[in-house]
């Protein structure tokens, strides 16, 4: 899959509609305390950073400096800048930073828009420290059945099984020197209800759901409705954490 172009309107949109609040997020700070250790006065790097979402709450977690790497100019300048949080203009494959500068690396739902993951690989090498993890949270290859959007736009499957699998991301890595440590599934609360999260989505901010046609997407849409109003849960959508080092 190609990178995404944002402009100021789609980066907002995407800010809107794909940040997930903070305390829907808990089994993933967990995960990211069990599987990495991260501490204040470490430097944590968040490559595709988008508008910050990940980057801040790293931050206020564990006191850790995040510098968020993000290419697009709309998506980097809503990344809410401070001491702790530093904006920078860049990609995987050229990362802005100096050599063993990096205690941690994170990705998040970004390696399907990476147009060489090995060469991706090699810049994470160069710049973290030697041992230090490579996290990545992301979709991949035939692990999408429990993703919201897969469930009531099934269309969208086709396209999650476009994207790279576990065993591309850890042989590109491993090309790099990197070796997989683990693989989580984990939850995150999209919405308190399947009804907020209907009213949520917006197709101009999310890559699958603005490819599908619009019989598809009114076709889902109808039906996430129609599972609303059989649900007063939250909606709850799963995704991957792979861990190399």
């Amino acid at each position: 899959m190609a990178e995404t172009t944002y402009d100021a309107a789609s980066a907002a949109a995407y800010r809107a509609a794909r940040e997930i609040p903070r305390e829907a997020l808990e089994a993933w700070r967990q995960a990211v305390a069990e599987e990495a250790a991260p501490a204040p006065g470490l430097t944590l790097l968040d490559v595709g950073a988008g508008t910050g979402g990940f980057a801040t709450a790293f931050h206020d977690w564990f006191g850790v400096r995040v510098l968020a790497v993000e290419p697009s100019p709309a998506m980097r300048a809503l990344i809410p800048a401070s001491a702790g949080v530093v904006p920078l203009d860049g990609r995987a494959d050229a990362l802005p930073v100096p050599d063993a500068s990096a205690d941690l690396a994170w990705l998040g739902s970004v390696v399907h828009h990476l147009p060489d993951l090995e060469a991706a690989a090699r810049e994470l090498r160069r710049v973290l420290r030697p041992g230090a993890p490579v996290l990545i949270r992301n979709t991949f290859a035939g692990r999408g059945r429990r993703d919201l959007r897969v469930r009531f736009f099934p269309e969208t499957a086709a396209m999650v099984d476009g994207y790279p699998s576990v065993e591309e991301v850890t042989g590109a890595f491993a090309a790099a020197g990197f070796r997989r440590t683990a693989l989580r599934e984990l939850p995150q609360q999209s919405a308190p209800t399947l009804a907020a999260y209907a009213d949520s989505l917006r197709r101009e901010a999310d890559s699958k759901l603005r490819a599908l046609t619009d019989e598809a997407w009114e076709r889902g849409l109808s039906a996430l409705r129609a599972a609303a109003e059989d649900s007063d849960g939250p909606a709850v959508s799963w995704m991957d954490l792979l861990v190399l080092r």
